[in-house]
């Protein structure tokens, strides 16, 4: 059975995301990191909630990323645990993300941080905000489907 992209366990989620925002694309990038940081984020002291990603000078950073400091850490765990950290991606993909940011009303909101061979990645999505009309709309529309599937269920239970 064939991996897909994204399948690894994702060690912290922004699970806001998705109802803030419609995520148009979905770009992986690395992080980098210093001293003790990936065994923190390997245990999953990592929250991306309140982060979001800003481009200057060529370069993509991740800021409020809230990376706790490693309890068995040493002089090199870093002091300020909401510090920005540069994304690692193309190029050709920041350019791309520059002008889309800039133009068209879109922002970056990470969505997933996982790790991968041993790397850790941060899954970055290009997202148009919700308005508060369109929040109740894909509420009612996941409502409704609970409802069907519930029925559904009910039915196969007279069924049988």
């Amino acid at each position: 059975m064939a991996k897909s992209k994204h399948d690894e366990k994702p060690l912290a989620q922004n699970k806001k995301a998705s109802h803030d925002y419609f995520i148009e694309e979905t770009y992986e990038a690395g992080i980098v990191l210093t001293g003790t940081e990936i065994k923190s984020i390997r245990q999953g002291k990592v929250n991306i909630n309140d982060a979001f990603a800003t481009i200057r000078g060529g370069e993509m950073f991740i800021h409020n990323m809230h990376v706790s400091p490693f309890e068995q850490g040493n002089r090199f765990n870093p002091s300020d645990p909401t510090r920005a950290r540069k994304l690692l991606l193309h190029k050709a993909q920041i350019h791309k993300l520059f002008g889309l940011v800039k133009q068209e009303g879109y922002t970056l909101v990470p969505l997933k941080i996982y790790t991968r061979n041993g790397f850790a990645k941060l899954l970055i999505g290009l997202a148009k905000g919700k308005k508060q009309y369109d929040k109740r709309e894909a509420a009612a529309k996941r409502d409704a489907q609970r409802d069907i599937q519930r029925a559904l269920r009910e039915k196969q239970k007279i069924a049988r």
